[in-house]
């Protein structure tokens, strides 16, 4: 068998982090408003600065560590996937309007006849 170690995240440790970060990205927000007299380079250097802190403190919780990991798998399928040569689209796409087209004027037809159905047989309202 396999050495697999197990590795416990206290849920506590792991919220304070979360809830840390989302703290960071308030107080950073704040600050750019409340150092408004400082100038434009220093609240744009807080609310930089507090963003990326708090990403940081973000992706090193367990929250964000499962993020990563989804990124990285969704790029690894991403990589997967055969996508169509430009002939195969080309031709998906005449599909597609060609169908659009014919459904369209199946439905008019069908509402046109159901119009002089209910209108001129039935109701007798056209003369």
């Amino acid at each position: 068998m396999a050495n697999q170690s197990v590795q416990t995240v206290s849920p506590i440790a792991d919220k304070s982090k979360v809830y840390g970060a989302l703290l960071l990205a308030l107080a950073s927000v704040a600050g750019f408003y409340f150092l408004g007299k400082q100038g434009a380079l220093v609240q744009w250097a807080v609310l930089i600065i507090g963003l990326v802190a708090a990403v940081v403190v973000y992706l090193l919780s367990e929250t964000g560590k499962e993020l990563i990991a989804l990124f990285r798998d969704s790029w690894r399928e991403l990589k997967k996937v055969v996508w169509p040569s430009r002939k195969e689209a080309i031709q998906l796409t005449l599909y597609v309007f060609g169908f659009v087209v014919l459904m369209a004027l199946l439905l008019w037809i069908t509402d046109k006849t159901l119009e002089w159905v209910l209108y001129d047989l039935i109701l007798g309202w056209r003369k």
